[in-house]
């Protein structure tokens, strides 16, 4: 079966121990970085089990390998701790299917990368937080995940994207990329410019406590928009936590502020009214309270401290990274029209705008 990328999907799937008959597959567009497809599976004239199947870009995750080692060992120590705990380990955390072989990655001939998930019914993740008390849940899902993997060794885990939030070195290949200027795209974006160089103090600032050892070094799931968390139908809980590719050593604070910088705005991030761009610091204070229920007691009083300005700065980092792509001829994240990485970075521009104005009312709702 061809599919719009021209991948023989059912020939690709026929690697994996899919129990069943193939009957079809549908592809799902809502990410930015890796092919995804729900692939369907017929058994003995029941209802159809469905599968995820995902190329992985290998262009982005530069060690497929790697990256599999790291998602195989945080998905078996959640899955112990789940099951442990009286939990639901086919639904609260993600099931990679094995490859006919036995192992998790299956590499094509064209020098592609597949893996296989169990697909998680009666839920669903949402673009945005269409009901605020998802995004309270979502909190609580996040704060779990960090929970469960508190006692997981970060060192053991590799760094799949070196330096993926280390917000000086994201701001420095912004200036580079502004000095290049391959697109000749910055004399049409120096409001932009102007707004993140006079921003540039901040970005070392949690790098910089991390170093000194003032902030611990954690696993970190280090994309958690409230996107990468399944609803569920009926309950309306976080039930499970997906994407996992950038699992990695890091800051719970990265894991926070990206929480808030996606979820807490009421608009798209790439919406092109920046009139409805702001904090809402209703949401704010919901996902903070969700997130601290489950993950409190295992944070320090300096994560605590910075959680606020976490929020700024990954919202800014997200901003520049937009930029950056954007002058480098968008080569990173994938675009539907030709500024669609300019209105991105607008609207995590108005954004931290916003959120400086609010820092000292985001702290009171911490304390």
């Amino acid at each position: 079966m061809e599919m719009d990328k021209g991948y023989d999907i059912e020939d690709i799937a026929g690697n994996f121990q899919f129990d069943g008959e193939f009957r079809k597959a549908e592809p799902n567009i809502s990410g930015h970085i890796n092919d995804t497809y729900i692939v369907y599976y017929d058994k003995d004239g029941g209802p159809s089990q469905r599968y995820i199947l995902q190329r992985i870009n290998h262009n982005v995750f530069k060690e497929p390998e790697k990256v599999m080692e790291n998602i195989i060992g945080i998905t078996r120590h959640m899955r112990e701790k789940i099951i442990k705990a009286g939990g639901d380990p086919l639904r609260e955390t993600l099931n990679l299917i094995p490859t006919n072989e036995g192992g998790y990655l299956h590499r094509c001939d064209d020098g592609n990368y597949w893996r296989g998930y169990l697909f998680i019914d009666g839920a669903r993740t949402y673009q945005m937080v269409e009901n605020k008390e998802h995004f309270y849940k979502a909190g609580r899902a996040f704060g779990n995940f960090q929970r469960l993997l508190s006692d997981y060794p970060a060192d053991n885990l590799h760094e799949t994207i070196p330096n993926f939030h280390n917000t000086r070195m994201r701001f420095d290949a912004f200036v580079e990329a502004v000095e290049k200027d391959v697109m000749n795209r910055a004399r049409d974006v120096k409001e932009e410019i102007e707004f993140a160089l006079k921003r540039a103090d901040d970005t070392p600032i949690l790098v910089d406590l991390l170093e000194k050892g003032e902030l611990p070094l954690k696993v970190t799931h280090n994309d958690t928009k409230f996107n990468n968390v399944m609803i569920d139908d009926e309950t309306g809980e976080g039930i499970c936590v997906i994407d996992l590719d950038t699992v990695m050593p890091g800051l719970s604070l990265y894991d926070f502020g990206d929480s808030i910088r996606f979820g807490a705005n009421p608009a798209a991030e790439d919406e092109r009214d920046l009139s409805k761009v702001w904090m809402d610091l209703g949401l704010y204070e919901r996902f903070t309270r969700g997130y601290l229920e489950t993950a409190g007691d295992s944070l320090t009083s300096t994560e605590l401290e910075y959680m606020p300005f976490s929020a700024k700065l990954m919202t800014y980092e997200c901003g520049i990274r937009f930029l950056t792509d954007y002058l480098n001829g968008d080569t990173y994240f994938r675009i539907l029209r030709p500024e669609h990485n300019l209105d991105r970075t607008r609207t995590q521009f108005k954004l931290v705008a916003d959120m400086e104005v609010k820092l000292d009312q985001m702290a009171r709702i911490i304390g």
